[in-house]
């Protein structure tokens, strides 16, 4: 390739100037991964309906505990009567107020509690995939827009170069018929080629404002002179039976399926539990007091009335009651056994979901291994054709000059040269897009592969610093009653090895 025709910086920051409203600067992939990922909407929002549902494993856990209600009730009467004569008038007032004190507290519920908090943890985990899951669809977004830019900065560039080349090669031929070298069609021929040149510059214009807006939308920022991308060959695998063993151990939609049929699974027993015996405490403490005056006043006639005075009478009772209250729900009509039978096609749905979740991510990665393997052996091919097309140029314009070749051949040739760097700026556009896809349908796309220093968001933070919110010391007793003789929570057989830190750490087994 000649040297007008390699990717200059400073001409992609000329190109930029007509572009960025902001003064240009270099940044990487990198630097767009991570202001995106500190910024994205997307992300944000995900991650806030993330620490809404680490609540719901606090609320599971509360069924646990005592609950205390305080009711105060205080009440007043006045009465007035009169006899049917109308000589005798009763006048009272009353007054009485009651305080109470009410704790429960469930000993046994026959594993609905259990079973709750089994379900809630699984929609937590749950939830965390689907987060992760948001992660990198945001990160394979900013890579794509990433490669766009960079595709159109050097599409625009080579627009742009070619303009100057056709321009040149046009005023060539201005000096060559002025001197009957060639003639007027010749001419006609390179004024043809050099409006078509700045058309094809228009367009690449377009398109290069079109994916700076993209850009803007994903990354929240303009972008500036942006640095090559980094490879992501040590991140690969080797084989696409990797890829497929990798995809399902840690793409995240499995995981996360895993984990829904887990929750509904849990259901099953919860909606079971319904059909068992309870057992809790209550303990009320009340205090009562009122207070009472009457007066009978005797009239000689309606309606004179006399004022009362009122002679208070106060009276005090403190009163202290325990029980121990169980339950055994007989018959309902068939309503219990209606909503185990629900509760298990729901667990039906999420298996067959599974499965389908599966085929997907594998159709998924078998697409973006095929487009890799293809956007690599077209990179080849590309560069073999810019080599070759580039030599063709070269010995056409000098083959020209000594009358071998017509004008037309020597816009050929340039034209050739000109579609050869734009299939290979294309080519590698499409082979970085479709490493970053594989990486994302394999579970692997991660941020900190591209910005080693981020600082990276654990949903486990806020999970950490509200589940131990209200515990009391005997949770965990209360915790190992209610799983007597409780219903037993089916687990299928594994089918897809699922190792989560999460689980290590005992986000699944509350007592801890």
């Amino acid at each position: 390739m000649s040297q007008a025709r390699k990717p200059r910086c400073l001409a992609t920051i000329s190109a930029l100037a007509l572009f960025a409203s902001g003064s240009a600067r270099c940044e990487s992939l990198g630097d767009a991964i991570a202001l995106a990922y500190q910024s994205n909407p997307t992300l944000q929002a995900q991650r806030a309906t993330q620490r809404a549902l680490d609540e719901t494993y606090v609320q599971a856990m509360a069924a646990f505990r005592p609950q205390v209600t305080v009711t105060s009730t205080v009440t007043g009467e006045d009465n007035n009567q009169s006899s049917s004569s109308l000589t005798t008038r009763l006048s009272g007032k009353t007054e009485s107020n009651s305080n109470s004190v009410q704790i429960s507290q469930p000993l046994y519920t026959g594993g609905r509690l259990e079973t709750q908090v089994a379900a809630a943890v699984a929609g937590v985990l749950a939830g965390r995939e689907t987060l992760r899951a948001a992660e990198e669809t945001t990160l394979q977004n900013v890579v794509q827009v990433y490669v766009d830019v960079r595709r159109d900065q050097q599409t625009r560039e080579i627009a742009v170069e070619n303009v100057g080349l056709l321009q040149r090669q046009l005023d060539e031929s201005h000096a060559r018929f002025a001197v009957g070298d060639i003639t007027r069609t010749d001419v006609a021929l390179a004024q043809t080629r050099v409006a078509a040149a700045r058309a094809q510059l228009a367009n690449a214009e377009a398109q290069l404002a079109t994916s700076r807006a993209t850009y803007l939308a994903v990354v929240g920022e303009n972008p500036g002179t942006l640095a090559p991308e980094p490879s992501l060959a040590k991140l690969l695998p080797g084989s696409i039976d990797q890829a497929l063993d990798m995809a399902e151990q840690n793409n995240p939609h499995i995981r996360q399926s895993d984990y829904a049929e887990q929750q509904s699974a849990a259901k099953i027993a919860q909606a079971k539990a319904q059909t068992r015996p309870t057992l809790s405490l209550q303990a009320t403490l009340g205090y009562y007091g009122g207070a009472n005056s009457n007066q009978t006043t005797q009239i000689s006639k309606p309606p004179f009335f006399l004022p009362a005075d009122v002679l208070p009478f106060k009276d005090y009772s403190r009163d202290v009651t325990a029980s121990a209250t169980a339950t055994m729900p007989i018959f309902t009509g068939g309503y219990y056994s209606s909503q185990i039978r629900q509760a298990a096609e729901n667990n039906n749905v999420d298996r067959i979901n599974m499965e389908s979740t599966r085929r997907q991510v594998i159709l998924t990665v078998s697409q973006a291994w095929n487009q890799l393997m293809g956007a690599r052996a077209s990179v080849k091919a590309e560069e073999e054709q810019v080599g070759s097309a580039n030599i063709a140029f070269e010995g056409s314009r000098q083959e020209a000059r000594v009358g071998l070749r017509t004008t037309l051949d020597v816009l050929i040739s340039e034209q050739d040269l000109a579609n050869a760097e734009l299939a290979l700026i294309n080519a590698r556009h499409d082979e970085y897009f479709a490493a970053a896809a594989l990486l994302s349908a394999m579970g692997s796309l991660e941020a900190t592969d591209f910005a080693p220093d981020l600082k990276v968001y654990d949903p486990r933070t806020n999970f950490d610093r509200v589940r131990h919110a209200n515990r009391m010391p005997w949770d965990g007793l209360v915790e190992k009653l209610d799983r007597t003789a409780s219903p037993r929570i089916i687990e299928r057989p594994a089918t897809v090895k699922v190792e989560d830190d999460d689980r290590k750490s005992g986000v699944d087994n509350p007592s801890d």
